[in-house]
């Protein structure tokens, strides 16, 4: 039995992104995304959240992709959710290209927390590792950013990849935008997920060595505020924001793991890094199963949820290779 409340549901509302992130897909891959008419719709991830979720004790839910802000009814699942009386949190993960134009709104159907994709302070590098979509994203993304602080998004926070050899020596920069401004940076560990032939030529970097090299430069002291996912958090003495760190590579955090993920296409994953015991909710629904029989399968992987949980970071799946990736799980 997991000995945390499992009450915190990722929810990719689409497969698509407007970027090509390296980690994220490889640079030659051909996906094949998931037809329109197989996306869970709004209707039935609203029915999945009040009628099979939240009676399981689900209060905390994020919006992800893909690009969510892709999606055409983004905001209108934004308030079917936020305005559900067990709604204890809701968050959305984007990349930022999209969100200059709809902050406002996401803000006003009852959006409050917002995390943004910034690999890179520097154009060119930027868009480097989104896929070479030109330079003038890093500009637009860059807007998205300065749009949701302008909203009142608090906290506001910022997700950086540290690839090895392409953005690492930009570490400090970006945590230094945590000086001046309440923005909470945090730095993830890199993943096989996505491009395995990357990782394999690149690895990770470990988080002890960031945290070292920021040390080093200001200091660095145990932060007093804690979120509700895996990041362990600190802060530079004196700045307004904070710095976090997901080091699921180099510091296993499955024990203290709280969340399930649900696809864009309706497949219910226990973990990111164990495509084992998936469930295949859509189908169930479209094939008029009730929300109580439902239940009862999502409560099953729940209480298993500790032994399906992937601690060995290379490969939880049977033939070495993931199948899907980084953008068709959600993240």
């Amino acid at each position: 039995m997991n000995r945390n409340q499992i009450d915190y549901l990722r929810i990719s509302l689409i497969d698509r992104c407007n970027f090509r992130c390296q980690y994220c897909l490889p640079e030659d891959a051909e996906l094949a995304y998931v037809r329109a008419q197989d996306l869970l719709t709004r209707e039935e991830i609203l029915t999945l959240v009040k009628n099979v979720f939240i009676p399981l004790g689900f209060r905390k839910f994020r919006l992800t992709g893909g690009e969510p802000l892709l999606h055409p009814e983004v905001v209108e699942i934004v308030r079917d959710i936020a305005s559900l009386s067990a709604t204890s949190d809701l968050a959305l993960t984007t990349n930022g290209y999209l969100l200059d134009n709809l902050a406002e709104m996401l803000y006003e159907a009852g959006l409050r927390r917002i995390n943004i994709s910034l690999d890179s302070l520097d154009p060119d590098t930027f868009d480097k590792i989104i896929g070479n979509r030109g330079r003038s994203r890093w500009q637009k993304t860059w807007a998205g950013i300065q749009a949701a602080q302008r909203v009142g998004f608090d906290p506001l926070k910022l997700n950086v990849v540290v690839i090895p050899g392409i953005n690492e020596a930009e570490v400090e920069d970006l945590a230094a935008l945590t000086i001046e401004k309440r923005w909470h940076v945090r730095f993830i560990e890199f993943m096989p997920i996505g491009n395995g032939d990357l990782f394999q030529e690149k690895a990770w970097i470990a988080s002890e060595e960031l945290r070292g090299r920021i040390r080093a430069k200001w200091g660095l002291n145990e932060g007093q505020v804690r979120g509700n996912g895996p990041a362990d958090v600190f802060q530079i003495p004196g700045a307004k924001g904070t710095i976090g760190f997901i080091s699921q590579m180099s510091e296993c955090f499955c024990d203290r793991c709280n969340r399930l993920r649900l696809s864009a296409d309706g497949w219910l994953r226990p973990c990111l890094l164990n495509e084992t015991g998936q469930i295949d909710l859509k189908t169930a629904l479209r094939q008029g199963i009730s929300p109580a029989e439902i239940r009862e399968k999502v409560q099953k992987l729940m209480e298993l949820k500790a032994e399906i949980n992937f601690k060995l970071r290379d490969s939880g799946t049977s033939s070495g290779i993931y199948t899907r990736t980084m953008s068709q799980i959600g993240g």
